[in-house]
């Protein structure tokens, strides 16, 4: 209770216990105890006049996925907060709309909240796309943490069209091919690739290989087809997606990440009361990307022992030296990527300092 209010509840109780003569001759004025009355009652009442609104929050994966019950636990918060004035219900796999679209579903108020992958829009987001680098980011609980906390200030300019929530990422993807195992580099050349975000697709082409470009629940398709030969993919969502069934190799080691947003239509925003809005920017935190997406990466991360134990499969590891080709392949990324800031107006230096800065704070390093 604030402090006024909790002051006035004392003085109406310690007065009521007066007799009349005694209040007479009080020192608080009758004036100031209907004062007080009337504070008291006219916080419930503003509440009580702030309008209802049925949230839709739109995702493009099943149902059993992890983030389902993340986006549940997330809404069943809001609700209880906002005194039940927000109420929400989540809508998956793509019913609202396709996954590339999930930004200006957003944006055009088609929905209320999306979960939105910037990288599936290549070019659209150049400074979030610094997280996709390969080998800069290494845990992803820590790395959840960091991007958010580094990100929100950019995000007011780049991503101005919506009302920004938080980011969140992916616990690290891996190769997983269905043909042939990929050691080094140059196993990409000649091969189709689904990649799981832009900069992953950019890193195929200068490789030689050839990208499919398909949602997450349209991989296992594309590779049963033989449209695409590999993927880039975090591990439990091998089996929970059906990849397991058509794919056999499995790179054991970490490549990147993926950049997720959370994200509100600003006219939803914009409609809401003063105490609605409130509820909604204290449940879009640094802190709530965390409840949001850890339980996800512990899903994610598990998925290695179980594909280690699927039989059929084959989950192998690379050598140091074949690490180091990688990782040098993957230098003219970064590049590219300090280009495309630039041409946004952006000062790459100064934002990867920033990230990397960031990325030690919450010792989330490569």
């Amino acid at each position: 209770m604030p402090p006024r209010r909790a002051h006035c509840c004392a003085v109406l109780r310690a007065h009521a216990q007066r007799t009349f003569a005694t209040l007479r001759s009080a020192t608080l004025p009758v004036a100031a105890l209907m004062a007080c009355g009337a504070l008291l009652l006219a916080a419930p009442t503003a509440r009580a006049q702030d309008k209802t609104f049925d949230l839709k929050l739109s995702h493009w994966v099943p149902p059993t996925h992890p983030l389902q019950k993340a986006m549940e636990e997330w809404g069943a918060s809001v609700e209880k907060a906002s005194n039940g004035t927000i109420k929400s219900k989540v809508y998956p796999a793509q019913q609202l709309g396709k996954a590339f679209d999930h930004y200006d579903m957003a944006r055009d108020g088609i929905v209320d909240f999306a979960y939105v992958n910037p990288g599936y829009q290549p070019g659209r987001f150049p400074i979030i796309a610094a997280g996709e680098l390969p080998f800069l980011v290494g845990d992803a609980k820590a790395g959840i943490r960091a991007i958010d906390a580094w990100y929100r200030k950019y995000a007011v300019s780049e991503m101005k069209d919506v009302k920004y929530c938080f980011s969140f990422i992916l616990d690290p993807i891996a190769w997983h091919s269905r043909t042939k195992k990929i050691m080094v580099p140059s196993d990409i050349k000649g091969m189709k690739v689904r990649p799981a975000q832009a900069t992953v697709a950019a890193w195929v082409t200068l490789l030689g290989g050839t990208n499919v470009q398909a949602s997450a629940t349209e991989v296992r398709d594309v590779l049963e087809k033989g449209v695409a030969e590999s993927v880039t993919f975090p591990w439990g969502s091998v089996p929970l997606l059906g990849v397991d069934k058509v794919t056999k190799y499995h790179m054991d080691a970490p490549l990147a990440t993926v950049m997720f947003q959370w994200l509100m239509s600003p006219r939803t925003y914009a409609a809401m009361s003063a105490a609605q809005k409130k509820v909604i920017d204290d449940h879009c935190t640094t802190e709530w990307a965390s409840k949001f997406a850890d339980p996800w990466v512990d899903f994610e991360h598990s998925g290695l022992a179980k594909m280690k134990a699927e039989p059929g499969h084959e989950v192998y590891t690379i050598s140091d030296a074949q690490l180091a080709e990688w990782k040098a392949s993957a230098e003219p990324l970064r590049r590219q990527w300090a280009d495309n800031v630039r041409k946004g107006g952006g000062d790459p230096d100064a934002i990867m300092k920033e990230l990397k800065t960031s990325l030690d704070q919450y010792k989330a390093a490569y």
